[in-house]
């Protein structure tokens, strides 16, 4: 089993990347080192909200349907296969295969991974917390959302952090309104995961997407970031996906230039929707 004799991750096998028909539009990324720069705007008007929308919904029900094959034994490969499957048989190509290099379909991240936790032959245990990260990519647009499961039966600590970091999601979600800057949402989520004394990770953040996977605009998690001023404009389209640990904030990066942990080996999970913004605050787009 790909972990260390102390219970922590350590990299498995990856297999081979899943096809994906070539009737399927692929991002102009796929086969790059890196996408192109985006020059556009993160506001959309309906039609491309409405394009948006579509990407995200398959994308949400990618992962109910991986939520619904989560239990001890099941393998982070074979959650990538069913995220693959379910999205290619609605036209839509996975936008992290071949993203920069990725070579998967959907990002699984379980206990002390942060984020961009790379499917594998690691198997899943009574206990676990595992983040599943899907973005579909259709009619020109992307949809991105992620979501942290219980894994059989988990430690009360481990589901009060579960339950938090979504209730920390929701009051970001709240703080969005036209002509505030986005900093206010960091503010908001760290906040309420003061708390409980939980680490709020700075250095992977919400982000404009749309046309493209990531358009460049950040979104802050955590208070204290001033420099983060964008204003929000109605029609503006972008993520927040606040990541809480149970420890520090700190991370390091594995070998493979993806997978990232805490620091300290604590628990840590997170959630996500992409929104748009309306008049009157925020339409979720990644709905099943």
């Amino acid at each position: 089993m790909p972990r260390n004799t102390s219970g922590h991750l350590v990299p498995g096998v990856i297999p081979p990347a899943l096809a994906v028909p070539p009737s399927i539009t692929r991002p102009e990324y796929v086969g790059k080192a890196a996408p192109r720069p985006f020059t556009g705007s993160d506001v959309y008007d309906d039609e491309a909200v409405g394009r948006i929308r579509e990407s995200g919904t398959i994308a949400a029900g990618a992962i109910e349907a991986v939520g619904a094959a989560i239990e001890p034994g099941v393998t982070t490969a074979q959650l990538d296969q069913i995220a693959h499957e379910y999205m290619v048989a609605r036209g839509a190509y996975p936008s992290t295969l071949g993203y920069r290099g990725f070579p998967k379909s959907c990002c699984t991240s379980i206990n002390e991974v942060i984020c961009h936790g790379i499917p594998d032959n690691t198997v899943l245990e009574d206990g676990d917390i595992i983040n599943i990260d899907i973005t579909a990519y259709k009619n020109g647009m992307h949809g991105d959302l992620n979501k942290t499961f219980l894994v059989g039966t988990v430690s009360e600590d481990a589901r009060l952090l579960v339950e938090r970091t979504q209730e920390a999601l929701n009051r970001g979600i709240k703080a969005v309104a036209p002509g505030r800057q986005v900093n206010v949402i960091g503010r908001a989520i760290e906040s309420y995961a003061k708390r409980f004394g939980y680490g709020v990770v700075r250095d992977f953040t919400g982000h404009g997407v749309g046309s493209a996977f990531h358009s460049g605009l950040i979104i802050p998690h955590y208070d204290a970031a001033p420099q983060f001023d964008d204003v929000i404009e109605v029609g503006m389209v972008f993520t927040i996906e606040p990541m809480l640990t149970l420890g520090t904030y700190e991370w390091d990066l594995w070998a493979d230039d993806w997978t990232v942990t805490t620091r300290d080996r604590s628990l840590t999970a997170q959630f996500e929707h992409t929104m748009v913004v309306t008049e009157r605050g925020t339409e979720i787009l990644t709905l099943p």
